[in-house]
């Protein structure tokens, strides 16, 4: 057994509790304790062991209800059954519900240790295969980066070219271009695709727990940490982390970011000793890092760290002959899922929709065409139809000169102000900084405009 191996012990019994913690130790193991069976189900939903050891006999649920919980929640997590109180008919209940051994008391713990090892290994591999079973699955989303344009043929080149290379690259485009699905594609086609594919979202986790995130953490290293915890960096060892939407890390995990390119080990929060880690960096970012960098939003130095190979994404308004293979795809994939047939698009439908802007590029095409599979086309033309009609026919002549002004100047600050809402994820800080105006100011022009930050998050 490699590594450490996090299991839950499970005993109303303090002294039982203290000895098996004990010797488990001993024998290599972390042992996470709980006094009964609502204990044990706490434990379980703030950690991740690898098996758990219960006691048959407890006062509120006895081990074969607490394995039913377990296993609702951690469906395949070993379970192992103790008792003092043994007979062939529990035996053969405990295995037939799903234990993966039956011992009996007083423990040998030799033997425990034995048992505990056989299933943390089975345990790992399960995980293991799961998560490849998963990369498999996603690996045909590579087929959505579809396109024969001279924009999507020179990406293509360029994933071809550094992904057999270690080379940090960062992605740069709009929001619904496909960035995570080119880090996947380069993923793939690098010495690193045995391993799975890691992937975090800057934006989605909360600044205070960043460095946890990235890192891990010791047991005890703050409050709630119950147990070790390893981080995305770990778990990304040997392989590719993607680290989307980068321009959102925090100053501080930006610095401890800057040190793991540089010296490729990290130290979990809590910890004093340094982990070696050989992690291959592909981050994306819809932002101006370099306006960010001289505003001094983002360290020069892990800018130049990332941008080592750079490689934008095009937007679709800018490839609109790339449509019909797109039309074609999506539309064949959503007809698949559904059991329908592929709704067949009017002559004039493709012409509205190489007329369209796509604000939301090619994730704004998957979602209507799926709307298409299910609907039909007539409702989904009409929707790209209004908004084209209201792209172009903003300015209404029939009202005085400085009304349709003021009309206009409204009309553009609030669809630029919901578009920076989109973009910053409703965070009204970031927002007013981009917009180059005080937050007191954009709250009231929020107010005039019935927007909400709320919306966006």
């Amino acid at each position: 057994m490699t590594g450490d191996a996090l299991v839950l012990l499970v005993d109303d019994d303090p002294g039982a509790r203290k000895v098996a913690r004990g010797n488990l130790g001993l024998e290599g193991f972390e042992v996470l304790l709980a006094s009964s069976g609502a204990e044990a189900l706490a434990r379980l939903s703030e950690s991740d062991p690898l098996a758990v050891v219960s006691d048959l006999r407890m006062p509120d649920l006895d081990g074969i209800e607490l394995m039913a919980a377990v296993h609702a929640a951690r469906p395949g997590l070993p379970f192992v059954l103790v008792t003092a109180h043994a007979t062939v008919e529990t035996a053969v209940e405990a295995m037939r519900r799903g234990a993966v051994h039956y011992l009996t008391k007083p423990i040998r713990f030799d033997e425990l240790a034995l048992v505990l090892r056989h299933a943390v290994e089975g345990e790992r591999a399960r995980r293991d295969v799961v998560l490849l079973r998963g990369e498999l699955e996603r690996a045909a989303g590579f087929e959505e980066l579809v396109g024969s344009s001279p924009a999507m043929r020179q990406v293509f080149t360029m994933v071809d070219q550094v992904a057999p290379t270690d080379a940090t690259v960062l992605l740069r485009g709009e929001t619904g271009t496909g960035k995570e699905l080119v880090a996947r594609a380069i993923h793939r086609r690098s010495g690193r695709h045995a391993r799975p594919f890691v992937a975090v979202n800057c934006t989605a986790v909360p600044r205070e727990l960043m460095e946890s995130e990235f890192f891990g953490h010791e047991k005890g290293a703050f409050t709630g940490a119950v147990a070790r915890r390893v981080g995305r960096f770990e778990q990304a060892h040997g392989s590719t982390l993607f680290l989307d939407e980068v321009g959102d890390l925090d100053p501080a995990v930006q610095a401890k970011l800057l040190r793991v390119l540089q010296e490729q080990e990290i130290t979990r929060v809590g910890a004093r000793d340094a982990v070696r880690v050989d992690v291959r960096i592909v981050t994306a970012t819809n932002r101006d890092l370099e306006a960010a960098v001289k505003e001094g939003r983002f360290r020069d130095d892990l800018y130049y760290r990332l941008n080592v190979i750079p490689l934008q994404l095009p937007p679709l308004r800018e490839r609109p002959q790339d449509l019909p293979a797109l039309l074609q795809h999506f539309l064949g994939s959503f007809s698949e899922r559904y059991g329908r047939p592929v709704p067949a698009l009017p002559p004039e439908g493709l012409a509205a929709l190489q007329g369209y802007a796509w604000p939301g590029n090619v994730r704004e095409l998957r979602n209507l065409c799926e709307r298409a599979v299910l609907m039909g086309w007539a409702g989904v033309l009409s929707m790209v139809g209004a908004a084209r009609t209201e792209e172009v026919a903003f300015v209404d002549t029939a009202l005085p000169l400085l009304e349709a002004r003021q009309r206009l100047v409204e009309r553009f600050e609030r669809e630029y102000l919901t578009r920076l809402l989109r973009q910053q994820r409703g965070r009204v800080g970031e927002v007013a900084r981009a917009a180059g105006i005080a937050e007191r100011n954009l709250y009231e022009k929020m107010k005039a405009y019935g927007l909400s930050r709320d919306d966006y998050r």
